[in-house]
């Protein structure tokens, strides 16, 4: 009985409410909304977040056993890193790939089996502008073998270079044939290594007999520095022939030589190479030394230093890390110092995370690569996921940590934080450098407009058309709101009768007076 007097009561009120009431409760939940749309609006574009968002992570989660994984803004040992680097690196120049794989024995295999090319015109032609640069030099003509490699670095057409190759080979030996040789004919390690030793023998003699004649001239002088370049990149080569085959130690050796006898060739990045192959051997002291001496202010960052060096500190707590744990008794210094490592890797280079947790797929990388972009976070995850696993618990980390550095880079993102702000060329010269046919090319993680704003703007539409309609068909919109009312409260109402027909009715009236 007295579910059916408030049932009554309900639809006697509901039946008394003028055309008014409904264009005053419909502009009213408009007005909210809007002002709800542009206080959060307006909040987003000042601090970068949600204020509804920030206010459920900061207060609500952590009482329902939720974990933030932002860590605190960092003051600390980058500031003057950004100062320098705003001044002295350029924004999307392209670098040679310091572990770039072989074509013959590598990148045309790969195309054997996919029937995909994975190099990209581009790179490729880069590619042919450093071999001149490094392989050739004016007085080329007075060298028959000299001049044919001069010609067969600017053929365009694979066989065409191997061709002139052998013909350089039958007039006498040259060190850069058996290079071009070792790179794109020969099909494996192995017989590329064999080249590459020939190659040396010959590169040592045009050395020594070079550098005795340096300074004679201009002419001698150039020479010398060819056959400089020849020398360095035929032992650099040798060193990650060793490294493919296993022989990690011997590699190692060989990069320490290379690098104490050359030590003003900085630009070829061979600590780069010398850092993964001691990763492989997992002498995280040497590894660290190596980043003393290259993870400096005035020297130019890059994916292998930042997160190399995220992962000696994530090494350090990662196997005890719990989140868990982390949010009930904060970060102790070590965790922070891990995290805020991380943060600083991806700031340099936001697109390596989603490689190394596997959240996106591999591809060869190219021969170039540009920092801070994807090519240089395919580049590096290609060669370093395993390094990463191998560390107990530093995917665990990285997955936990990495994205709360959009929320402590300033907004809008053009600032920066740790770094000089990020370019905006990036993509553009990436979609040159990868092959967008099967690899769809990352980009900056902008921050997207969060929940609440969306919700907000929807429940603001939808509340301004309900007033303007309501305006307009006062009484129409009024029987349509009687009939939504009815509906949501019929489900209601069938349960209550239900629970009436199996309730005694002395028990029914003694509940409803209580």
């Amino acid at each position: 009985m007295f579910l059916y007097q408030t049932h009554f009561s309900v639809v006697m009120f509901l039946n008394t409410l003028t055309p008014k009431f409904y264009v005053a409760l419909t502009g009213t939940s408009s007005l909210i909304s809007g002002l709800i749309l542009i206080f959060e609006w307006w909040y987003f574009r000042k601090y970068g977040t949600s204020f509804i968002e920030q206010v459920s992570v900061s207060h609500l989660r952590p009482l329902l056993g939720g974990v933030d994984n932002s860590a605190p803004n960092s003051p600390s040992s980058s500031n003057g890193d950004a100062d320098s680097s705003r001044q002295s690196v350029s924004e999307c120049k392209v670098w040679r790939n310091p572990l770039n794989l072989f074509r013959g024995a590598e990148y045309n295999r790969y195309t054997w089996v996919t029937g995909r090319e994975p190099l990209t015109y581009y790179d490729m032609n880069l590619s042919a502008q450093d071999h001149q640069t490094f392989f050739t030099c004016d007085s080329d003509h007075l060298r028959p073998a000299d001049a044919i490699m001069q010609k067969a670095w600017r053929e365009r057409n694979p066989q065409a270079r191997i061709t002139a190759a052998h013909e350089a080979l039958d007039l006498e030996d040259c060190a850069t044939a058996y290079i071009l040789l070792a790179e794109e004919e020969a099909t494996t390690i192995v017989e590329a290594e064999k080249l590459f030793k020939q190659a040396l023998k010959i590169g040592e003699s045009c050395y020594r007999r070079s550098q005795q004649l340096q300074h004679h001239g201009a002419q001698y002088e150039a020479q010398h520095r060819r056959d400089t370049n020849v020398l360095v990149y035929i032992k650099r080569r040798l060193a990650m022939c060793s490294r493919k085959l296993g022989r990690t130690r011997e590699a190692v050796k060989m990069m320490r030589d290379l690098m104490k006898e050359f030590p003003l060739l900085s630009m070829f990045n061979i600590h780069e190479n010398l850092l993964e192959s001691l990763l492989e051997l997992q002498n995280y002291a040497d590894v660290q030394a190596v980043l003393a001496k290259y993870d400096d202010i005035s020297l130019p960052k890059s994916a292998t230093i930042c997160y190399t060096a995220a992962l000696l500190k994530a090494r350090a707590v990662s196997d005890k890390f719990s989140p868990e744990a982390a949010s009930r008794r904060g970060l102790s210094t070590a965790e922070m110092n891990a995290v805020e490592a991380i943060h600083r890797a991806v700031e340099f280079n936001p697109h390596v995370p989603k490689y190394l947790l596997e959240m996106k797929s591999l591809i060869l990388p190219p021969e170039h690569i540009l920092k801070r972009g994807d090519s240089e976070a395919i580049a590096y995850t290609f060669f370093h996921l395993q390094h990463w696993k191998r560390v107990e618990g530093a995917l665990n980390l990285l997955h936990c940590t990495w994205e709360g550095t959009f929320r402590m880079i300033p907004y809008p993102l053009e600032k920066g934080h740790l770094f000089y702000p990020y370019p905006v060329c990036t993509e553009t010269a990436d979609r040159e450098l990868l092959p967008t046919v099967f690899h769809e090319v990352s980009v900056y993680p902008k921050k997207e407009l969060p929940f609440f704003i969306l919700f907000t703007a929807g429940l603001c539409s939808f509340t301004a058309m309900l007033a303007l309609l309501t305006h307009q068909f006062p009484e129409l919109m009024g029987v349509f709101a009687k009939a939504f009312l009815s509906t949501l409260f019929a489900p209601l109402n069938f349960i209550m009768e239900k629970v009436e027909s199996i309730l005694p009715s002395s028990l029914w009236h003694q509940l409803t007076r209580i």
